[in-house]
């Protein structure tokens, strides 16, 4: 089956569950249609290159990230300057509220041949789901750290809506890690499915405005060993 009949199947998927589970070589063929992924040796391993998040009002130091914004519009997709990143307390009730402010995704990371296939195929699988004229888009690279005594939280607000259209989840790795399961539920928090991102590229479509998702705590394998969970999110907004 071809790129272009892969995302045709999970842009009907989305459309009727809310969300879908996209096992790697499905997801790649999705991301080729749009462009050559040449630098993810370069792209995985900027993820060893985030900064701490120091919003993590459980106390947690577990968490890094580094973060971007893009404007989606007739003249293609383009970068905006850096700014923050904001959530209500309606979507994010433990560090929303507040203007929080990452150190911004490497600028040859953000203008990758990769993250180029994965905004513009992000584009292609969710206009069709919200027509939109503009999109205001943000990326968020995360590393979820977990050790012996100090279990990771990948979604440490728990089952929640992100505040915007839809939401990709992009597996890049994971090291020496159990569990992560996501949890996909109605908005009265019936459970759709769930699932576990397990190989690179494994990945989870989420139709915001209809369902929650969630992802249990993260431990290692090993406890003698660090453990980590990168994950790429892209988050699409109509502005128009």
């Amino acid at each position: 089956m071809s790129g272009e009949a892969k995302l045709g199947g999970l842009v009907e998927e989305v459309a009727r569950d809310g969300y879908a589970f996209v096992e790697a070589p499905v997801m790649r063929a999705v991301l080729t249609r749009s462009g050559p992924l040449a630098d993810w040796d370069a792209f995985a391993g900027s993820w060893d290159d985030l900064g701490l998040d120091t919003y993590m009002a459980d106390g947690g130091r577990y968490r890094k990230r580094r973060h971007a914004v893009y404007g989606a519009g007739p003249d293609g997709i383009r970068r905006k300057a850096d700014q923050p990143h904001y959530q209500s307390r309606d979507y994010n009730a433990l560090n929303g509220g507040i203007a929080r402010w990452f150190e911004p995704v490497r600028s040859e990371i953000g203008a990758g041949p990769t993250m180029t296939a994965v905004l513009a195929a992000c584009r292609a699988l969710f206009e069709p789901l919200t027509p939109a004229a503009r999109w205001h888009i943000e990326i968020h690279q995360f590393r979820i750290e977990a050790r012996a005594g100090q279990a990771g939280r990948p979604t440490p607000e728990g089952t929640h809506q992100d505040g915007v259209d839809h939401v990709l989840v992009l597996l890049v790795g994971r090291r020496n890690i159990g569990e992560g399961v996501t949890a996909v539920t109605n908005l009265a928090g019936r459970t759709l499915g769930s699932f576990t991102l397990t190989e690179p590229l494994d990945a989870a479509l989420v139709d915001d405005n209809r369902v929650m998702h969630g992802v249990t705590p993260v431990a290692p394998i090993d406890p003698a060993l660090p453990g980590y969970r990168d994950v790429l999110v892209v988050t699409f907004r109509r502005e128009g």
